[in-house]
């Protein structure tokens, strides 16, 4: 999957091209945008929110688990020299604690997470 950026129609506005979906980036007003969409770091954490929900699904799918629902917070931000992301998980259903746990532990093997916590290295080729 190739990943695009592109200048949009504000002053720092970006367009993200992925595969056949487009979204918008931009920073908020007082960092000279027009806050027409979310900051790249608020994407990210998005990512991790959304892929920690699906992995967490299809596993108490595939478990036969009583889960109606997860909802998915992260707090994102510099902290004590790190970039942190703090991500609170919430079970809809009739679980047990054992399930619940169990849970946990899967969503910490979401691909996203295993990448962000894992050794990461950026290539850059310019033109």
């Amino acid at each position: 999957m190739e990943v695009t950026s592109t200048g949009g129609k504000g002053k720092l506005q970006q367009v993200i091209q992925i595969g056949k979906h487009q979204i918008l980036t931009d920073v908020p007003e007082a960092l000279g945008g027009e806050d027409s969409g979310p900051e790249p770091h608020d994407i990210l954490a998005a990512s991790l929110a959304a892929c920690t929900a699906l992995t967490v699904r299809l596993y108490a799918g595939r478990k036969g688990m009583a889960l109606e629902d997860i909802r998915v917070r992260i707090e994102h931000g510099q902290h004590d020299g790190a970039y942190e992301f703090k991500r609170h998980i919430e079970y809809v259903g009739n679980l047990s604690l054992e399930e619940r746990q169990r849970l946990t532990d899967i969503a910490n093997k979401c691909p996203v997470h295993k990448t962000l916590s894992g050794a990461i290295r950026i290539l850059t080729e310019a033109a």
